[in-house]
C-alpha cells in the first residue's frame, strides 16, 4: 500500500526520536544524563568544560527541517528570531554564522554612510577591554578603526569602568564595545552614562551572557547593538551560528542585514521580491534609473547567514533556555559551596557589584545596582601566595580529564598578532595605563565548566579533585 509524503515524514521522524534517545543519552541535561544511568568513571570519563546538551527534539527538529530542504535561512530562521527577539526583549534579531560573524556585522553596520555624522569612519576609536576573546576586538581593526584597551577587573572580569574616561577622546572615540564575561553582566550603568553623555554607540558581546540579567533586565538589551553565539559551547546551539540583537532603532536593522547579505541595498527576505514596490524604480550610485534592486550594493558586505535546519535546532534549544540558564547558576553554587575554604590560595570570581560571597548568597555594594550570572563558566585566579602555579592547577585538572580553558586570549595586547600589529602600525590601538588586571588574569586564571550536561557525579568529582590538590600543597 503506497503511503503519502506526510505518512512517510511522520515514520521518519518518529525513527529519529526513537534513534536519538537510544544514541544520544550522554548529551541529555545532567540529571536526565545521570538518570539514563550513563557511566561515569572518575579519572577515566572526560568532564568536558562545555559541550552540546539536547534530547531528541533538535534532531527531530533538524531532520525535519531538512526534508522539507528549504536548506538556506528561511521559515526555521524567521521564527527563531522572533522567539529570540521575544525572549530578549529586543526589536528584532539577525541570524549569522556565528559570534564573531555577528561581532563583525554589528561593528560594520555602524560605519554605513547612512547614519551621517555618526558613521564610524577609518581612524575613529572605539573603546573595548584587553582581556577577553580576539573577534571582540578584531572588527574594530578590520574596520579600520582604533581599538583602545581599558584594564579589566580581576574580581569580575570585566572592564574597568572607571577607566573609560581616560580613553576618551573628543572627536575621535565613537563607540563602546565590551563582552560580559563568562556570563557576568559588566557595569551597564555607568557604561550606558558615559556613552549617552558623550553620544557614543555601545556594542554589547553577550555571546557568554545570554540570560544574565543587570538590575532585572537582560543583558544585550541596553546597547544600541548586542550579539550573540550558537557555538556548542554556549547557552543555546545551533552547532555554529550567532545572531546581532537590534535592541530599539530599527534602522540598524536594514544595515545590519545589509552587511550579512552581500552588502545590497534590497531588504527583501530570501525567496521575495519586490518588498518595496518599487524594485524597478530607484536609481542610486552611478547605476541607471531601474536597475534591479536585488542588485544594487550599498555597503562592502559578506555573505554570513546560517542554515535554515540549523535555526530549526536553535527553536528546539530556546524552549530549554530557562532550565538550562538555572542549570548554570545551581552547578557554580555547587562548586562554589564546596570550594568556600580555599580562599586562601584561590580567588573566585565575583558578580559585578557584588562585595562579597556568603553560603547564604552575595553580599552587595551600595551602589544598589544588581548583576545576576547565566554563568558561562567557574573562574579561579591562583594568587600570589600559593604554593603552586596556574601551569601545574591546569594540569592537574587535563591529568584528571576535568575540561579546564584560561579566559580565552589573556591580555590581548600580549598575542603575536597584537604585538605584530604593534611593531609594525603603533598607531593601529592604543593602551590605557600598563593593564595589571589583564595580566594578572592571563597568568593566574582558568576556569571549568557550569554547562547544563554536568552529572551531580561530575560536579562532585570536579570539586574533590580540586581541593585535593590544593589542600596537599
Amino acid at each position: 500500500m503506497s503511503r503519502s509524503p506526510e505518512q512517510l515524514k511522520t515514520q521518519i521522524l518518529q525513527l529519529t526520536r526513537e534513534y536519538s534517545a537510544l544514541v544520544h543519552q550522554a548529551n541529555q541535561p545532567g540529571s536526565k544524563a545521570s538518570a539514563a544511568h550513563c557511566p561515569f568513571i572518575p579519572g577515566q570519563t572526560l568532564v568536558p568544560y562545555a559541550g552540546r546538551v539536547f534530547t531528541e527534539d533538535e534532531v527531530t527538529a533538524a531532520v525535519s527541517s531538512t526534508l522539507d530542504f528549504w536548506l538556506t535561512l528561511g521559515p526555521e530562521g524567521d521564527a527563531f528570531e522572533s522567539e529570540l527577539g521575544s525572549f530578549l526583549g529586543v526589536k528584532r534579531c539577525v541570524l549569522v554564522n556565528s559570534g564573531s560573524s555577528a561581532n563583525l556585522v554589528a561593528l560594520s553596520a555602524l560605519t554605513s554612510s547612512k547614519l551621517g555624522e555618526r558613521q564610524l569612519r577609518p581612524g575613529d576609536e572605539v573603546i573595548t577591554v584587553a582581556a577577553g576573546f580576539p573577534t571582540t576586538v578584531a572588527p574594530i581593526l578590520q574596520n579600520g578603526c582604533v581599538p583602545v584597551f581599558i584594564d579589566n577587573d580581576p574580581s569580575t572580569l570585566n572592564g574597568r569602568v572607571d577607566q573609560l574616561q581616560s580613553a576618551f577622546l573628543p572627536g575621535k572615540t565613537k563607540a563602546v564595545m565590551m563582552a560580559h564575561t563568562l556570563g557576568n553582566p559588566f557595569d551597564l550603568a555607568a557604561t550606558t552614562q558615559f556613552c549617552r553623555r558623550h553620544n557614543l554607540w555601545l556594542i554589547e558581546d553577550n555571546c557568554d551572557a545570554l540570560g544574565s540579567r543587570y538590575d532585572g533586565h537582560h543583558t544585550g538589551t541596553f546597547g544600541d547593538l548586542s550579539t550573540q553565539s550558537f557555538y556548542p559551547p554556549h547557552h543555546l546551539t545551533m552547532g555554529e551560528g550567532g545572531a546581532v540583537n537590534v535592541v530599539r532603532d530599527m534602522k540598524l536593522k536594514v544595515l545590519v542585514e545589509s552587511f550579512r547579505d552581500w552588502g545590497r541595498d534590497c531588504w527583501c527576505a530570501s525567496g521575495k521580491d519586490n518588498t518595496c514596490h518599487k524594485r524597478f524604480g530607484w536609481q542610486l550610485g552611478e547605476l541607471p534609473e531601474g536597475y534591479d534592486h536585488k542588485y544594487i550594493y550599498s555597503h562592502l558586505g559578506y555573505n554570513l547567514k546560517p542554515l535554515d535546519p540549523q535555526a530549526a535546532i536553535g527553536r528546539q534549544q530556546l524552549k530549554k533556555l530557562p532550565q538550562f540558564i538555572q542549570a548554570r547558576v545551581d552547578n557554580w553554587n555547587s562548586l562554589r559551596t564546596a570550594l568556600a575554604d580555599l580562599e586562601e590560595f584561590i580567588q573566585f570570581q565575583l558578580p559585578t557589584h557584588a562585595a562579597g560571597w556568603t553560603p547564604n548568597g552575595f553580599t552587595w555594594d551600595d551602589s544598589g545596582h544588581r548583576a545576576d550570572c547565566s554563568w558561562f563558566g567557574f573562574m579561579m585566579l591562583v594568587k600570589h601566595n600559593a604554593p603552586f602555579t596556574r601551569r601545574e592547577f591546569a594540569q592537574a585538572l587535563d591529568a584528571a580529564k576535568i575540561g579546564c580553558r584560561m579566559l580565552f586570549g589573556g591580555n590581548l595586547v600580549r598575542q603575536p598578532a597584537f604585538t605584530t600589529l604593534k611593531r609594525q602600525q603603533p598607531s593601529a590601538f592604543r593602551v590605557i595605563g600598563d593593564l595589571p588586571g589583564a595580566d594578572r588574569i592571563m597568568n593566574e586564571a582558568l576556569f571549568v565548566g557550569t554547562y547544563p550536561g554536568l552529572t551531580p557525579e561530575m560536579l562532585a568529582y570536579m570539586a574533590e579533585t580540586i581541593r585535593t590538590f590544593v589542600l596537599k600543597h
